[in-house]
């Protein structure tokens, strides 16, 4: 993606199954759980980057004393300061207390047999240190200690901040993340209280029935409590003071979860690889945390997956296959080749099969996966186009033909190249985006000039702007004769309102394309009449509200938007003719088939809350409102 796209956080959650000393005699060391969650976060650090934390829990701690550590940071080096800070209290230790794990639980805080940490990527607000997860609930009481961090956007948080306050509670903020830690919370001091009036009459003392509260806790009837009216995307993990764990899926499957477990440690991260590669585990051993299912640790070290609620129809985010995960996991390279592969047709048609005079590239390294899925079945068209020809001749082929028929095949070039982060000091706005449009830079003498046809394939093209101020520009000074920008996902068309940082229509590229075409076709009473059923259902319940923001782009074919986007992002200066060619929608879900989320290229939204979003997009648009609509 040429352009920064916030989005997403990544989570991970480990569980020592064993006592600390065990990990010191076997692997040599007795913070094993710090170093893998150090590990998994590093993995994971494309998942975040405004901020980081981490908190941890002692099993069994006598009163008194500390078993809960936390600390974040949203400095620039956010994963090293955050373990800075941990391991600074074990620096001055002399190895012998190093290696006695018993000493350490004692004595040192972030020596607990269960660890989560987080990586924020905020999509909207500030970025202080009181936005980084994980976020705590404290209570005197063992068992209503609460820390939850998670990745995640919900739709209805006034509707659920509003049963807060109706509760009798006074939240301290508006916000998803603390509606959440509170939902979470008031159920499990519900839960709590009912064990406690359970047990009370048997003639238990308070502290035999703390003991029994930590043990019958019902972990799964808590979350299906708390989630009961949640409307979003969303992975959590959650800690009770007591030291049972959660990690929770929505039940669309939207944001991604996976989690490991043997006998030694139960662990769950928002990436397959960070877990592979930490853990050092096989893809088969790794599990794909189902939707609507929660990972449950207890503090007797029991493993559980179950479900917490009814499952709906899998809408995996596709944009985590397209871009955001981290393309080391084996199905998400796979997928991003397809990806490149089903452009081709598209492609071959556009160059009229040239291959000698085309050159094939990317832009930026992200979209190098989908470009070798592209160049292979490039190959393998210019395979076909070289058979047909030879066996079309009808005698022996002279050197002349060889050579021409040598011709047939994909060049493929390393064009554009992003240098280092360019910083400006000047504060006249022209002058300094004249100095940023500068970040790439390009390969001059490859494309024969106002001969070839260039190829540049990136990941998505949601705004543009990267590309008609910076890249176009750049690319037109080699000369060619035409410039293609291929991207690998559809035409961005709807806001999303699960956790990644798209929410004002009127920013997207293939939405002004439609608005273009609206006024030049002389019907802008559309847009009026599709203002005023937005508006007529501003104040009907999310279940009822229908997508009418669809109608503008009905009207126009998917190509008919393409060309309009290729105008508008031509830069008035330049030469070359430039085409935009986008994935087509059919074309995704054979490349991605598990994971069919595709609201922000089809607008069929997973839950009824994105209805609502997406009206309420639009109506700010309508009202000249640059703000996000949930």
């Amino acid at each position: 993606m040429s352009e920064l796209i916030k989005h997403e956080c990544g989570i991970a959650m480990v569980r020592l199954l064993k006592p600390l000393e065990f990990y010191q005699e076997k692997y040599g060391n007795a913070l094993y759980g710090l170093t893998k969650l150090q590990l998994l976060l590093q993995k994971m650090r494309n998942r975040g980057q405004d901020g980081a934390g981490l908190a941890t829990i002692k099993l069994n701690p006598k009163p008194g004393s500390r078993y809960i550590s936390r600390y974040r940071t949203n400095s620039k080096n956010y994963i090293s300061d955050l373990f800075q800070h941990v391991y600074r209290h074990f620096n001055d230790l002399p190895p012998e207390l190093m290696s006695d794990a018993a000493w350490l639980k004692k004595n040192k805080p972030y020596t607990g047999e269960l660890l989560m940490g987080h990586l924020r990527y905020g999509t909207h607000g500030s970025n202080g240190i009181e936005t980084c997860h994980p976020f705590l609930r404290q209570n005197n009481w063992i068992s209503r200690n609460l820390v939850v961090a998670g990745n995640f956007n919900l739709t209805n948080v006034d509707e659920l901040f509003d049963e807060l306050v109706e509760l009798g509670q006074h939240p301290k903020e508006k916000s998803d993340t603390v509606t959440v830690l509170e939902k979470i919370g008031h159920f499990l001091d519900d839960e709590v209280q009912r064990l406690f009036t359970w047990f009370k009459p048997d003639g238990f003392n308070n502290e035999e029935i703390t003991r029994k509260i930590i043990s019958h806790l019902d972990m799964q009837r808590l979350l299906r409590r708390a989630s009961k009216k949640w409307d979003g995307g969303y992975v959590m993990s959650g800690f009770i003071g007591h030291g049972d764990a959660f990690m929770m899926r929505d039940p669309n499957g939207i944001r991604p979860a996976y989690y490991y477990h043997d006998d030694e440690v139960a662990v769950a991260a928002s990436e397959r690889p960070a877990i592979q590669t930490a853990f050092d585990i096989r893809f088969r051993y790794i599990k794909e945390l189902q939707p609507g299912n929660a990972l449950i640790v207890k503090n007797s070290g029991l493993v559980e997956e179950v479900p917490f609620t009814e499952p709906l129809e899998k809408k995996a985010c596709s944009f985590e296959r397209i871009y955001f995960s981290r393309g080391t996991d084996r199905d998400i390279y796979l997928e991003r080749k397809q990806l490149g592969k089903q452009l081709v047709d598209q492609v071959l048609k556009s160059i009229d099969y040239d291959f000698e005079n085309t050159v094939f590239s990317f832009v930026p390294n992200t979209a190098e996966t989908a470009f070798l899925g592209l160049v292979e079945g490039m190959e393998k068209e210019a395979d076909k186009l070289r058979m047909k020809m030879i066996l079309d001749m009808d005698k022996k082929p002279t050197e002349e033909d060889l050579r021409k028929l040598e011709k047939i095949r994909p060049r493929v070039e390393k064009i554009v190249v992003k240098d280092a982060k360019m910083r400006t000091f000047i504060a006249d706005n022209e002058i300094r985006g004249q100095m940023v449009s500068h970040v790439y830079d390009v390969t001059y003498g490859i494309v024969n000039n106002q001969v070839d046809t260039l190829v540049l394939v990136d990941d998505s093209i949601v705004r543009g702007t990267t590309l008609r101020d910076s890249i176009i520009k750049m690319v037109d000074r080699l000369h060619p004769k035409k410039i293609i920008f291929v991207s690998s996902a559809p035409q961005i068309r709807f806001p999303d309102c699960y956790g990644i940082d798209m929410s004002e229509l009127g920013k997207f590229i293939a939405f002004q394309a439609a608005i273009k075409l609206i006024e030049e076709r002389g019907m802008e009473d559309q847009l009026e009449i599709i203002y005023e059923k937005c508006v007529a259902q501003a104040n009907l319940p999310k279940e009822e509200v229908v997508n009418y923001v669809k109608d503008v782009f009905e009207p126009f074919t998917y190509e008919e938007v393409s060309q309009k986007i290729s105008e508008i992002l031509t830069p008035p200066d330049i030469d070359a003719e430039v085409e935009i060619i986008y994935q087509t929608i059919d074309g995704l879900h054979k490349a991605c088939p598990d994971n069919k989320g595709d609201w922000y290229f089809s607008g069929n939204y997973p839950t009824p809350g994105g209805n609502k979003v997406v009206n309420k997009s639009f109506i700010n648009y309508m009202d000249r409102v640059e703000a996000r609509a949930y």
